[in-house]
């Protein structure tokens, strides 16, 4: 969909919007999984648990890191941009997402100069040991700059209603090109700080094709010069929303305000236990716990995907006074993640130990502590995409007390439990964090946006899940083969029966109208 189809005229086209996109991202959401998976796999059997414990830590504090050092740049811009070009002020988009830009990157080289060439401390603090775990912070730190300009330009391309650049250049082009630097890089050096350099350039690559999207889809506009309130209340967004004093240097300190640390927290959620556990487990313990986090991570891509794509309708929604047909997309959109989460959920839950043999066979050892993690995550799937609602509407300072409240809980019950129960205690610690962080954010949606993700309809899952969940312990049961045979046979037999049943009795009767649309839709496009 190009700039022409951002501005929704109507609540019908909305839903065929989202559907139309959400369609074209289930391949790339694929993608992404696998060569995520794949990313994991190699490394794991390759380097062996220890080290890949090393490459995880390393590559996600970066990854963490780059949400504090865009300064909010990322999420300001989408909401900017989706609010103007709602209103039609194409004119006024570029100059600010070029200010945010050079801000992102300035900030991000910044830091990663000090994590550079203080990558001894950063390694005490991670108790990674040896040369190997001081190079491979350093070289997660070169990719710091180039996550922020690939993540801002990105967003200023979906505040357009454009979808797929993120797909292209977030969830496949970054982790394909990763394994195939990472093959390269292997030939010459086997080790972590190789694997890391390798996520690190891949970020570089990203950011050029992100910036040559941007630059794509704005080039015909005629930047108008900055006008005063634009720059305001793009600094209001990301800093308090209280009135902005006179001058550029404050604007730009208010400017990185409560949505830079919210960012920074947010990620945290998902890795701060594992941080902790770096202190009281061995290193293959935490490789071991370092693949069941991202075993359990893979059900909410689907959700990421969506809550990225929902975004700027929230923003240009929400600006316009819609609460009612932003409502009725937020049920919507929740309802049809959770439908296309639960088989992957439930392949989790009745074959954990078959899922985490992928990464070898020590880390099925990691079952008891994955099936802990998708609870939470099950939870975090169920809510929606209430964050990226509460950000859009600006109620960032709200957002930045939830994030700052969850990670003091997470990080108590990580330094609480990870002694005691070591792996376990981490993923207590991680599932109970996001089930009270997301519940918190649902009531802050329900009180300030007017707005909830749910109705009668989510009782049209219950039929297929039950019938999926019924067959995949069948199959996981009556297979004897190898584990591989028993893994595949369970996922898609389940599968199968999940999406047979969910055609027969889980889909509305708008959504059958909806896909008879897209479908008409897509048949002509193709004819022509």
């Amino acid at each position: 969909m190009g700039v022409a189809g951002a501005r929704v005229g109507g609540g019908k086209s909305d839903y065929l919007n989202i559907l139309s996109g959400t369609s074209q991202n289930i391949v790339g959401i694929a993608v992404a999984a696998l060569a995520t998976f794949v990313v994991n796999v190699l490394m794991s059997n390759t380097l062996g648990a220890e080290a890949f414990g090393v490459v995880t830590v390393a590559t996600q504090a970066a990854f963490v890191a780059s949400f504090a050092t865009r300064s909010g740049m990322d999420m300001a811009v989408l909401r900017d941009v989706a609010v103007e070009v709602g209103e039609g002020r194409f004119g006024r988009i570029r100059v600010p997402v070029a200010r945010a830009t050079l801000i992102g990157t300035l900030v991000s080289t910044a830091v990663g100069a000090a994590v550079f060439f203080g990558a001894g401390s950063v390694q005490k603090l991670f108790s990674l040991e040896g040369d190997e775990g001081r190079l491979a912070i350093q070289m997660a730190a070169v990719g710091l700059p180039f996550l922020a300009l690939a993540n801002i330009w990105l967003s200023a391309t979906r505040g357009l209603k454009i979808m797929r650049y993120t797909l292209y250049v977030f969830w496949a082009g970054q982790p394909i090109v990763w394994i195939g630097l990472m093959l390269v890089g292997w030939q010459l050096a086997r080790t972590s700080w190789m694997s890391t350099l390798s996520y690190s350039l891949s970020w570089v690559i990203a950011a050029a094709a992100a910036g040559y999207f941007w630059r794509r889809e704005s080039l015909q506009w005629q930047a108008e010069p900055m006008e005063p309130g634009a720059l305001n209340r793009l600094f209001r967004y990301a800093g308090p929303r209280a009135p902005m004093e006179p001058g550029a240097l404050n604007r730009l300190f208010r400017y990185a305000g409560p949505r830079a640390p919210a960012a920074l927290f947010s990620q945290l959620l998902f890795w701060t236990d594992l941080f902790v556990l770096t202190r009281y487990a061995s290193d293959v313990e935490v490789g071991i716990y370092s693949a069941a986090l991202r075993a359990g991570q893979v059900i909410v891509l689907f959700l990421t995907s969506v809550s990225l794509m929902f975004s700027p309708f929230v923003a240009d929604l929400h600006n316009r006074g819609e609460t009612a047909r932003l409502d009725r997309l937020f049920k919507a959109l929740t309802r049809w993640t959770i439908a296309a989460t639960v088989p992957v959920f439930l392949v989790l839950l009745v074959a954990p130990e078959e899922v985490l043999r992928i990464f070898g066979g020590r880390f099925s050892e990691g079952q008891a502590a994955l099936l802990i993690l998708i609870a939470g995550q099950f939870v975090n799937i169920a809510t929606g995409s209430v964050g990226f609602v509460l950000i859009m509407v600006g109620r960032t300072g709200w957002d930045l007390v939830i994030y700052g409240a969850s990670l003091v809980l997470n990080l108590g019950l990580a330094f609480w439990l990870c002694p005691r129960y070591g792996m376990e205690g981490a993923a207590v610690a991680n599932a109970v964090t996001f089930a009270v962080s997301k519940w918190a954010r649902l009531y802050l949606v329900k009180r300030f946006v007017h707005i909830q993700p749910y109705d009668r309809d989510y009782a049209r899952l219950l039929v297929p899940s039950g019938v999926a969940l019924g067959v995949m312990w069948l199959v996981h049961s009556a297979v004897t083969g190898p584990w591989l045979a028993d893994l595949v046979a369970t996922a898609v037999l389940g599968s199968i029966a999940y999406v047979l049943v969910y055609l027969m009795v889980g889909v509305t009767p708008a959504e059958r109208k909806g896909i008879s649309s897209l479908v008409g839709s897509l048949r002509t496009r193709v004819s022509h």
